[in-house]
């Protein structure tokens, strides 16, 4: 084995086929010197390195980048980095520095692809039966063992085979997009799965995605993190199991896996093609696993503290991402990385688009540090005298005191740290970025330091969709009649929202009419991402079975997770007997299905919803790897209440009517606004308690779709259209199966001929009986008699 100057880029560790060495290359502009720590598999069970190799501050670096090549290394080898910081600007909790933290840990390659750390199951604690923190042992404990990566190996003899798949570039407005966890999706034994839990586990159950109608599936995090971040041994054991805390950003989730995890995920995304099915990814790029400056020194803290954080003078982490700390997504360095990381996953892994986890994040400005003289970057002549001055030292002569650490720069990017920029740097690279030109990208915008930028998110010429919060409490408020005049803002959401999207921000949008105003209105419908529910929060079953949170479970004394719900539960707290409740439950959970999947713009339905999944009113489960996150197969085939039916109609509604996911917005005759009363409108005042819209269809059909949110039943005027009657199609007021009137395995041919027969006098009188908080759809159908 012997070593080489290497080059700077690619950075990471990257197989040469010319000279048969691995090369290294890391950025870090704060360190003094770098150490390439190897260990053999056996070493690295027992947290020990096996050997460390200096990097040469001269012949190993270009700028701030330290490169090494090193030939003869044994394929089975991890790697990580040592760093010495430059300077003491002040202290850290653990001794390090603004810069960096010092050599005692073992810092994981920002670009490692494959990540090592002794376990090989989710939930199983790394090595117990080693002394952390005695001399040469590394990780502090079973939770947080030495964690390494794994060098490249020389090009395989047989490639993964992609059989020629491409991403299927559907129309956004064609998606519909099931959110996700690959764990929780065949963790439960009910799953049947020869590994439960992993990719492989998900792609056996893909059959029942596509036969839902499911067109996109957004995957919770699965770059690799650490679920056992939160673990203390109690009971029950606490996880981080939605995966919101990233280590390794293009390392596909190992414990997902039950073998090579980067094939297992390749072999998802490639079933996933082969069934119509689109992969999104939920990345998190507004904060790492490093937490606080109080926190863990894993990765980025250790290599370069100001380059990678959003950093206060004092060395403080700015923490707007709720989570300890915020990357600094500006950075020019940070921003590039996080392009590297994105455009892995599109060639590498074929995927599809990605939704981004407190996307306003990556719209904040920078903070930025001077790196004094004698603190990196000075070239030859700079390493020579650090070389003198250490020389000095140890003959025991006078040397010039240590160079100090960089000093934060007020505005050093033109803007104060974390000021919400107009056209942030990040966005605009990932927009305009022609490998990624054909993804979905998907802003959460808005995140946890106040800012919130719906509707006005940086979209560059539409290519961003955002997640449509105003949706949700549109429709909640609204469906279980809350007091108040919700009814515009209910039908404004059942449009996607055009006073969000297509129009100026109103008066009190501080961002919408400043800064933001250039982003904002003038997009289509496809730009609303629209949600009842999400992972955070109640799940559909809880939220008409609930009115408060009961998150008791997660440890932390009820204080966790959402208040303000906007649920309803019906008339009793959590599980009932009563079959009213149950009753106005079914019909409300209906409701709210039919209000996602029926409006305009892209729906987004929650793993478990088709089927009525509760948690137990717990609406924050981030910690929970049991049944209260995992998909319970056997309920979901059982379909006892008959809600997974329900859904499934529904999609196939949506799929049949191209006028329920138009690209562009409906206007005056192509939508019509219908109240209980034949030729008025809904009331839009604080009464109104009934929408109704009809869609005409080029084909002379349509939809007629009428919600009534009252506490009273009502008879509603159904549009008269000459030469054709309006077959009900869906009814949420009826019992199942007779909710859908579609023969399948639940109900017969003759069956829904017999409810259609008995219906006919309401028909022919051109009415349309509704119960107290109900919802239908009727399709318009030729005249039978005129057509006769």
């Amino acid at each position: 084995m012997h070593t080489e100057a290497g080059f700077p880029l690619p950075l990471g560790a990257s197989w040469n086929e010319a000279t048969g060495a691995v090369n290294f290359a890391v950025y870090s502009s704060s360190a003094t010197s770098m150490f390439l720590c190897l260990s053999t598999p056996a070493d690295h069970a027992l947290g020990r390195l096996t050997r460390e190799i200096a990097f040469d501050p001269i012949v190993n670096r270009t700028g701030d980048t330290w490169h090494l090549a090193v030939v003869g290394l044994d394929s089975n080898l991890l790697y990580g980095f040592k760093v010495e910081p430059c300077g003491t600007s002040f202290s850290e909790p653990d001794g390090g520095t603004a810069g960096a933290k010092p050599r005692s840990h073992v810092l994981l390659d920002p670009h490692a692809r494959t990540v090592v750390n002794g376990r090989t199951r989710f939930g199983q604690l790394g090595p117990q039966d080693i002394e952390y923190g005695s001399p040469g042992v590394y990780g502090t404990g079973p939770t947080w063992p030495l964690t390494l990566a794994t060098l490249p190996h020389a090009a395989p003899a047989e490639p993964f085979d992609w059989e020629g798949d491409r991403p299927l570039g559907r129309p956004m407005e064609d998606l519909v997009i099931y959110e996700m966890h690959v764990r929780g999706f065949t963790a439960h034994t009910s799953s049947g799965v020869g590994a439960p839990g992993t990719y492989s586990g998900v792609i056996e159950k893909l059959d029942y995605l596509q036969d839902l109608g499911i067109s996109a599936v957004e995957l919770l995090p699965i770059h690799e993190f650490n679920e056992l971040e939160y673990y203390d041994g109690g009971s029950p054991a606490r996880y981080n199991f939605w995966g919101y805390s990233t280590l390794a950003f293009q390392a596909p989730m190992a414990r997902y896996a039950a073998s090579d995890a980067a094939t297992e995920f390749k072999q998802l995304v490639k079933a996933c093609h082969q069934r119509g099915i689109e992969v999104i990814l939920d990345v998190v790029f507004n904060h790492t696993a490093e937490g606080s400056e109080a926190g863990p020194t894993l990765s980025f803290r250790g290599l370069d503290n100001t380059t990678y954080y959003m950093l206060a003078p004092g060395g403080q982490c700015y923490n707007y991402s709720g989570c300890g700390n915020t990357l600094n997504c500006n950075h020019p360095v940070v921003s590039a990385f996080i392009l590297d990381c994105l455009r892995t996953w599109v060639l590498d892994f074929h995927v599809d688009g990605f939704r981004f986890d407190l996307g306003s994040i990556l719209t904040r400005a920078p903070s930025m540090w001077i790196r004094p003289k004698g603190c990196g970057g000075g070239g030859k002549h700079e390493d020579a005298a650090r070389g003198e001055a250490a020389g000095a030292r140890m003959s025991g002569a006078t040397s010039p005191p240590p160079p100090q650490g960089p000093r934060h720069m007020d505005a050093g990017a033109g803007s104060a740290t974390g000021t919400p920029l107009s056209d942030p740097g990040l966005i605009e690279a990932i927009s305009t970025d022609p490998v990624l030109a054909r993804t979905k990208l998907i802003a959460e915008a808005w995140d946890c330091g106040g800012l919130v930028q719906v509707g006005a998110f940086p979209h560059h010429a539409g290519r961003w969709s955002e997640w449509n919060g105003r949706f949700r409490d549109a429709a909640r408020a609204f469906l279980k009649g809350s007091p108040g005049a919700h009814a515009g803002a209910f039908a404004a959401a059942l449009c996607a929202s055009p006073d969000v999207f297509l129009h100026a921000a109103p008066e009190g949008d501080w961002w919408g009419r400043g800064l933001g105003a250039a982003w904002r209105g003038g997009r289509g419908p496809a730009a609303s991402v629209n949600l009842v529910t999400a992972h955070d929060g109640f799940s559909l079953a809880d939220l008409v079975a609930y009115n408060e949170k009961h998150n008791e479970a997660n440890g932390e004394g009820g204080r966790d997770g959402e208040t303000h719900n906007l649920s309803w539960n019906c008339g009793e707290e959590g599980p009932t007997r009563d079959p009213g409740v149950a009753g106005l439950r079914a019909r409300q959970a209906r409701n709210h299905a039919a209000a996602l999947l029926l409006a305009q713009g892209v729906p987004m339905l929650v793993q478990g919803d088709e089927y009525g999944h509760s948690k137990g009113g717990n609406n924050n489960t981030y910690c929970h790897d049991s049944p209260l996150n995992w998909l319970d197969w056997r309920a979901a085939s059982a379909d006892e209440g008959g809600l997974a039916r329900f859904v499934r109609a529904l999609l196939a509604l949506r799929a049949a009517h191209p006028a329920l996911r138009e690209k562009g917005w409906r206007g005056g005759g192509d939508l019509v606004w219908h109240g209980p009363v034949a030729g008025e409108e809904p009331g839009w005042g604080e009464d109104g308690r009934f929408v109704a819209f009809s869609l005409p269809e080029s084909d002379g059909g349509g939809l007629y779709v009428a919600f009534n949110a009252g506490h009273g039943a009502v008879t509603a005027a159904l549009p008269a259209r000459a030469g054709r009657v309006w077959e009900v199609a869906l009814d949420s007021g009826r019992a199942p199966p007779f909710d859908v009137l579609t023969a399948d395995s639940a109900l017969s041919a003759d069956q829904v001929h017999a409810v259609r027969a008995a219906g006919e006098p309401w028909r022919r009188a051109g009415v349309l009986p509704m119960l107290p908080y109900s919802c239908a759809v009727c399709v318009s159908v030729p005249d039978p008699l005129t057509s006769a």
